[in-house]
């Protein structure tokens, strides 16, 4: 497996994932026959109403709401801004989606530590410091080193407070169960391409009683909340995907914790190697490694030579030199975040993928560290 075969070893789930065969057979009526606009009242339009109601309520199900809480967008970063932008006041975290860290205006940021976890402690101190606090928000995965964030705790706090509180699940689907009920969440965002449904498509779940502006204004679509027509193939697809995400969720856990910890075993035997992240509380499919004396970019190319594709950080911000901010604020100096790999995992891993994998990995980094004039072994 290298360059010159066709097949792709492909460790950048956390970036989107396949299409299962499943939504795409879903969404293939919905481009080609049944592509009626939702809102004509002849039958072609009225079979797509039909199935965006469809989609709605896979979701709520999936996700413990009502369906008359669920709203289509386009996907995971505009829910994030639909949510957040309207608060003056907000609580979030230091190391945040940039859809999250970069709508907010001056907001008040917790720490993460170097276990890359939020401290409830932490936010009861900011909300006491900061009593015109309109909105936490805060991630329930990180995308970058996959560490599950105590949400439920996170929830009654705000709730107790009086306080809105917003999670970013985008990572979250799929990887660990989800109850907004339970988590004392009033908004969720999801992407649908994070659990193998279509690019282009999410949703937004609003708390009945939580009033938000309308998105976008111009058509009575979503409630009249968000104008446009709907991505029908694209929320059939994710009313697919979601409802196979949340089926057998365990068992595929328990499949990827075995691929996770060969992975780590493996590394975790190279000379100055760094797991970044809480091993325990993160989801089975994630791991982050830092490479002393490697650039992380350099890794990058090096496995794609080889035919496997991998992530040094967020696919958002991949054009950037700078180092991952999630990574610094977790407290590694520079020089260590930029030599960073994301290995993230589906369903679709194989058992000869990780064995690929790990045969080409260490090679790799003895390689650039011998050309590293930063590397002393």
């Amino acid at each position: 497996m290298n360059r010159n075969n066709s097949k792709t070893i492909y460790f950048d789930n956390a970036a989107t994932t396949r299409v299962s065969d499943s939504v795409l057979e879903a969404v293939i009526p919905y481009l080609r026959e049944q592509y009626g606009n939702p809102s004509s009242i002849y039958s072609l339009g009225r079979q797509s109403a039909t199935a965006i109601a469809k989609a709605r309520t896979q979701v709520a199900n999936a996700i413990g709401c009502s369906p008359s809480e669920v709203y289509f967008t386009g996907g995971g970063s505009e829910s994030n801004n639909w949510a957040i932008r309207w608060f003056d006041s907000v609580i979030t975290s230091e190391f945040e989606h940039h859809a999250v860290l970069h709508v907010c205006t001056n907001p008040t940021l917790l720490p993460v530590y170097a276990n890359g976890i939020v401290r409830p402690e932490d936010l009861e101190r900011a909300l006491a410091e900061n009593p015109d606090t309109q909105l936490v928000t805060i991630m329930t995965v990180n995308n970058e080193i996959g560490t599950v964030q105590p949400i439920a705790d996170l929830g009654t706090i705000c709730k107790n407070a009086g306080v809105l509180f917003h999670t970013d699940a985008v990572q979250a689907v799929g990887s660990v169960p989800i109850d907004v009920q339970s988590m004392n969440v009033d908004l969720l965002s999801l992407s649908a391409h994070k659990f193998h449904g279509l690019k282009g498509v999410g949703a937004l779940y609003i708390r009945k009683g939580v009033k938000l502006p309308s998105f976008i204004v111009g058509g009575a679509q979503e409630s009249n909340l968000r104008a446009g027509t709907e991505n029908v193939a694209g929320i059939v697809g994710l009313g697919v995907a979601i409802e196979e995400a949340v089926s057998g969720l365990q068992s595929k856990n328990e499949q990827l914790l075995e691929k996770r910890e060969r992975i780590l075993k493996t590394v975790m035997q190279l000379p100055k190697v760094r797991l970044n992240g809480d091993l325990e509380r993160r989801v089975a499919s994630n791991l982050n490694f830092s490479f002393e004396g490697i650039e992380g970019e350099a890794l990058l190319l090096q496995l794609d030579f080889k035919g496997i594709a991998a992530s040094s950080g967020s696919a958002c911000t991949s054009g950037s030199l700078d180092p991952s901010h999630v990574l610094l604020a977790l407290g590694l100096p520079h020089e260590i975040a930029h030599g960073s790999l994301r290995i993230s995992m589906s369903k679709y891993t194989t058992d000869e993928e990780v064995d690929y994998l790990l045969k080409e990995l260490p090679p790799i980094i003895e390689k650039l560290r011998a050309m590293s004039p930063i590397w002393r072994d």
